[in-house]
């Protein structure tokens, strides 16, 4: 593919679907959005034109901010070589901006898996860290190690903050331990998202918590991040019920009024269709971000995997923990679960902006991600009509299969 090109097909950005566009590629920066008809190529005759088979389309790069590895990479294990592995395959899958997760280990693993996560977000690679831990419940911890769950520390999570060097993003924390609120206090006062989740909380408690750290997000005099969010929503919480709601009522009631956005998990296997439905009807596109919560199977058959210090199994691509059975993150790429959201019967631009500009604007890099706008860098992805991966390209690079 030359480096200097103009990509033809029905853009999807910004909430907007348009067909016969194209999308000017110079110097790894998109050039120019907008109809094919009104390119002038006066000034670059040697751009050459791509088009795609009928029904393509460009979307943005993804943008995933809950992801433990893949490709038999992760994370959590602090591993530099495995690490690039998973980054890479999440890159040629269509992601081309992603948090790294870590979670709940041993103060020394923790800050191991930060150093590495650091130096890859200072080689531009990854966009933050996400910690997932370690002030969870017990009660809710699912394929978190329970050995290594805490109460929220300020002194450990100021060591984890000086570790990260500016680089942690988001953390997921339980609001009903003792200590949550001033954890949430120091998250923001740093600028992380804090991020509900692993809880076995009220929705009383859910709703103050995440009401407070919009309030000291949004007065910690930082331009980002924008607000709260909710770890892969109905997952490591108590179930929806009518006499006892619990977080999950909380939740969806603050994310459609703005005041948070909910992760989902749309990958087949944590969530049924009519879920992912039903909080795309409650809570709206913008504010639902598509995660997807990937270990290190992403990619790879069924087998024996590890995430953080758990032993996973995975059967039929549902990765589950062998001593509990609880899942174990999940085995699809972003791209994967956009294409499942939208044959749950969400629209394809809801879907793709929940995958895009939604969670880019959270973590507050939407000027250079999430959007296909000029002077912005060039990560975008082509599929064809069923979502399909065509085509990626990062920083204008065209990454293999």
């Amino acid at each position: 593919m030359p480096e200097n090109c103009v990509l033809v097909g029905t853009v999807l950005t910004d909430g907007n679907s348009a067909e016969d566009q194209a999308v000017a590629v110079v110097g790894g920066l998109i050039t120019y959005v907008g109809p094919l008809k009104d390119l002038d190529r006066s000034s670059r005759p040697e751009l050459e034109i791509l088009e795609f088979p009928a029904g393509s389309m460009i979307l943005p790069g993804l943008v995933d901010l809950h992801c433990h590895g893949g490709a038999g990479g992760d994370f959590p294990s602090g591993n530099l070589a495995t690490a690039r592995t998973a980054i890479d395959f999440i890159h040629r899958s269509g992601t081309t901006t992603l948090l790294a997760s870590l979670v709940s280990a041993s103060r020394e693993d923790l800050l191991k898996g930060i150093a590495t996560l650091r130096l890859l977000t200072d080689e531009g690679l990854i966009a933050g860290i996400h910690a997932e831990g370690p002030f969870l419940s017990h009660a809710r911890c699912g394929a978190q190690d329970p050995r290594f769950l805490l109460h929220p520390d300020l002194d450990m999570l100021d060591q984890l903050l000086r570790a990260a060097g500016g680089h942690l993003r988001t953390m997921t924390y339980a609001p009903e331990l003792p200590g949550a609120g001033a954890l949430v206090r120091m998250l923001a006062e740093h600028g992380v998202v804090p991020s509900l989740g692993h809880t076995d909380s009220d929705a009383a408690t859910a709703a103050n918590s995440l009401t407070r750290a919009a309030e000291l997000l949004a007065s910690s005099g930082r331009t980002s991040p924008s607000r709260p969010t909710v770890t892969h929503l109905f997952n490591g919480m108590p179930p929806l019920h009518h006499r006892s709601p619990g977080p999950v009522a909380a939740c969806l009631r603050l994310a459609a009024d703005g005041q948070a956005a909910v992760e989902l998990i749309a990958d087949g296997a944590h969530l049924d269709a009519e879920t992912v439905r039903m909080v795309f009807a409650i809570a709206g596109g913008a504010n639902v971000i598509l995660v997807t919560d990937s270990m290190a199977a992403a990619g790879l058959p069924d087998g024996e995997y590890t995430l953080g210090p758990a032993s996973v199994s995975v059967t039929g691509s549902v990765a589950r923990v062998r001593s509990n059975g609880s899942l174990a993150g999940g085995t699809a790429s972003l791209l994967e679960i956009v294409r499942r959201t939208v044959e749950a019967g969400i629209d394809p631009v809801v879907a793709v902006t929940s995958a895009t500009a939604v969670p880019a604007a959270v973590i507050g890099v939407q000027d250079r991600a999430g959007s296909l706008k000029p002077g912005r860098p060039a990560d975008l992805v082509v599929v064809d009509s069923s979502f399909h991966r065509l085509l990626v390209l990062r920083g204008g690079r065209c990454l293999p299969p």
